[in-house]
């Protein structure tokens, strides 16, 4: 069991489990490599098509809420396969809904980069 830190050595502590926790997405999860694959370049790609902060900051933003929902999505897997890995109608929900929200955060990427990057090219 961890025991509890507080202050700094709370936060650093805390950053030592964010770098595990994507080094274990990156190591285990196929999508979260090939989306930071994808997003090492459309990331660059989004100082050149926005033309404010304002619409640099939706377009990476956009890219790392992806990122951030393939983790979670990974992270309730690995859980769900934790308990156990025979057919149940809950983890198979829970399963499809952590799936969903991913295709959302993609969705709303793919709509916010095509409406900046149509105003670029028009």
């Amino acid at each position: 069991m961890k025991s509890e830190s507080t202050g700094l050595k709370h936060i650093i502590d805390a950053a030592g489990y964010s770098v595990s926790g994507f080094k274990a997405a990156w190591r285990n999860e196929s999508a979260v490599r090939q989306e930071v694959c994808i997003f090492s370049v459309l990331i660059p790609t989004a100082f050149w098509l926005g033309d404010s902060a304002v619409e640099v900051i939706l377009l990476i933003g956009c890219c790392l809420l992806v990122l951030m929902a393939e983790i979670m999505n990974g992270a309730l897997e690995a859980v769900v396969d934790r308990i156990g890995l025979e057919h149940h109608e809950l983890s198979g929900r829970a399963k499809d809904m952590a799936s969903a929200a991913v295709y959302v955060a993609w969705a709303n990427m793919v709509m916010v980069w095509i409406l900046i990057g149509s105003e670029h090219f028009l």
